[in-house]
């Protein structure tokens, strides 16, 4: 593996996806044609990028110990020595520095929301990814705040309804991330995942939590679409209803996976190359433009 190679592989490129959530703002306030609202997504979701990036280079000088011994971790390129720890820190700086400056063109709010996302990734990354709950609580906290910064980015009002969705339905996904992990675990005999405060006997009771958690966030969404005030903002918002059934089979097919143990640690890049996930993901969003 060469260099250029493995940066690209230490600041996750592919995890960028993740951001794109500061999109969403943009959909659901039906203003995706303003083409200066559009920039300032596109600028927020680089600056973004950046940070997270910074972020994953910071979790793994942090992990790089414990990351030896995982038996795919290990192969990151931190862990493997591909890339020095005086390096990484280098690469870190650089990404901190060039994700605020690129932020500060846009608005002071952004700044303030990104400064959050970053310092909270901290606190998560030296120490509280250790105490079981916490940790899928803020994972959860992360996601939201990838989505308030795209409210804040183009000035539009903030939904709570959108804001309640995404904390649940990222809590379940980060829960599954442990489940797997878990599952994973006890497959290898190991019992306990002590650097994540997690027990391998806690498998059952963080799937209910998953999935309760899961169908939480469906909830919201045919509460979000049943509330008087938010129907006059639709033209057609019967096309809204199509997003319960769809959100149900991807939730119930991915927690259906794990439990066979047939699902990648991280859910998020299962779904990247999971034709199935873009059909769900077309029809919700199709679903958002007819009603619109």
């Amino acid at each position: 593996m060469n260099i250029v190679t493995a940066l690209i592989k230490e600041i996750r490129v592919y995890q960028w996806v993740k951001n794109s959530l500061i999109f969403t703002p943009l959909l659901l306030s039906h203003t995706f044609s303003d083409s200066a609202r559009f920039m300032d997504s596109v600028i927020a979701f680089f600056a973004f990028n950046l940070c997270a990036s910074a972020v994953y280079v910071i979790n793994d000088l942090c992990d790089i110990e414990s990351d030896r011994k995982h038996p795919e971790k290990k192969f990151r390129p931190v862990a493997a020595n591909i890339i020095s720890v005086n390096f990484a820190r280098i690469i870190t700086l650089i990404l901190v520095i060039t994700s605020f400056a690129i932020a500060f063109t846009l608005n002071r709010e952004f700044v303030l929301v990104l400064l959050g996302y970053f310092l909270l990734t901290l606190f998560y990354s030296f120490g509280l990814k250790k105490v079981a709950i916490v940790d899928v609580i803020i994972l959860g906290g992360l996601y939201t705040l990838r989505i308030i910064a795209g409210v804040v980015v183009i000035r539009v009002e903030i939904s709570y309804w959108l804001i309640i969705f995404s904390l649940f339905i990222f809590i379940s996904l980060a829960i599954l991330k442990r489940y797997i992990e878990l599952f994973n675990m006890k497959a290898r005999n190991e019992m306990d995942m002590s650097h994540r405060g997690y027990k391998v006997e806690d498998i059952t009771i963080l799937s209910r939590m998953g999935i309760t958690a899961s169908n939480i966030a469906i909830l919201v969404v045919a509460l979000y679409i049943h509330d008087p005030l938010v129907i006059t903002k639709y033209t057609s918002p019967i096309w809204l209803w199509f997003i319960i059934p769809a959100l149900f089979y991807w939730l119930s097919r991915i927690w259906l996976l794990a439990n066979r143990g047939e699902l990648h640690e991280d859910p998020i890049l299962f779904a990247l190359h999971d034709m199935e996930s873009y059909v769900v993901a077309f029809i919700c969003i199709l679903s958002v433009v007819l009603a619109i």
